[in-house]
């Protein structure tokens, strides 16, 4: 059988990678499985991954997903390697540790835009001020086609495979969430980039772009910024946790506040001022069900002993999955070794 398979990819741009993608037409005597896809190369002189007088550049397939919106199509997620086979400077997800007991769950802020402006705001000036938006409900709140948009987006993510858990109208106008469950990783940031591929390429048709950026409207004006809100868990977190790993947690990502940062997507200083409930950036907060700290410790958390998930909300909409996660685990795995050498020497 003849399958379109969609390799997809991580361009070169910086501070934040575009999607890229093309299709391969490949016969199969059965339905693959990832590790039967082949290998493609690109030009990487057209993505800022190489020269011209080298440009050739490599997709290894990394993810494999049902492609709802076309016949006989699969959706695949690559890293980008260099001629050698080694992993391009470009390629985040290679760069991190995998954990396959971490659970990430991503809330994704976009603005819908369409005319250069967020979707329902007049031509000139702002429509009328938050506080209807969120979770809004009627025409005057949310058009006439944003809902179609994110109702079709929500089946297209589950007919591929997705982990999708939830859909809201935003606080702004024209503002969006979508929130993506994975395990493990490099897994869960596959899911949420793939999620953003169908996303932009449904509304493709409506004549609509998805704006990530984490203040579209702009520093000065009273209106939310986007973000992606990253709850996360370990095994250990659930299993074990305890008011004391928790303090000597929370010390920890104080202490790698910066490090932690520089993975949370670009100019975020535009979005983490303190107000609309967003903790300063050059601060590291937590509380319980404290919204506008940097770390909010849900009520279910506590009520457990200290064990279960907690949510990181400096991340920013534009942000790249795969640094924010390893980032993370980066800084749990120091405290998590830490706990676990005490543990055996107190037995």
């Amino acid at each position: 059988m003849k399958l379109k398979l969609e390799y997809i990819w991580l361009d070169g741009y910086e501070p934040v990678p575009n999607l890229r993608s093309k299709t391969k037409i490949v016969d199969f005597e059965a339905e693959p499985t990832l590790d039967e896809l082949p290998l493609w190369n690109f030009d990487g002189s057209s993505t800022r991954q190489a020269d011209g007088s080298s440009s050739d550049c490599f997709l290894k397939p990394v993810g494999l997903f049902s492609d709802p919106a076309r016949n006989h199509a699969r959706l695949v997620m690559c890293e980008v390697l260099l001629p050698d086979g080694t992993p391009h400077p470009s390629n985040s997800r290679a760069a991190i540790a995998d954990d396959p007991d971490a659970w990430f769950g991503f809330e994704q802020e976009y603005f819908l835009y369409q005319d250069g402006s967020p979707l329902g705001f007049p031509r000139e000036g702002f429509p009328g001020p938050q506080g209807e938006y969120y979770t809004g409900v009627g025409y005057k709140n949310v058009g006439d086609v944003a809902r179609e948009i994110v109702d079709e987006h929500i089946d297209l993510c589950v007919a591929a495979g997705i982990a999708i858990e939830g859909v809201n109208a935003e606080v702004a106008k024209g503002q969006w969430e979508f929130q993506i469950f994975g395990k493990g990783a490099k897994r869960a940031a596959d899911e949420l980039w793939i999620a953003r591929y169908l996303m932009l390429r449904l509304c493709e048709r409506y004549g609509v772009d998805i704006n990530f950026h984490p203040k579209p409207l702009g520093a000065d004006v009273d209106w939310n910024g986007s973000g992606l809100h990253t709850n996360f868990s370990t095994k250990h977190m659930r299993e074990v946790g305890g008011e004391e790993y928790f303090a000597a947690l929370m010390s920890a990502f104080s202490e790698a506040r910066a490090a932690h940062i520089a993975c949370y997507g670009p100019e975020n200083d535009l979005r983490l001022t303190g107000l609309h409930e967003t903790a300063a950036i050059d601060e590291f907060t937590y509380g319980v069900a404290d919204r506008g700290a940097s770390v909010r410790i849900p009520h279910s958390f506590v009520e457990s002993g200290h064990r279960g998930y907690l949510e990181d909300r400096r991340p920013n909409s534009m942000a790249d999955p795969y640094r924010i996660t390893g980032r993370i685990l980066q800084t749990i795995d120091s405290i998590t070794a830490q706990a676990l050498i005490e543990d055996a020497f107190a037995a």
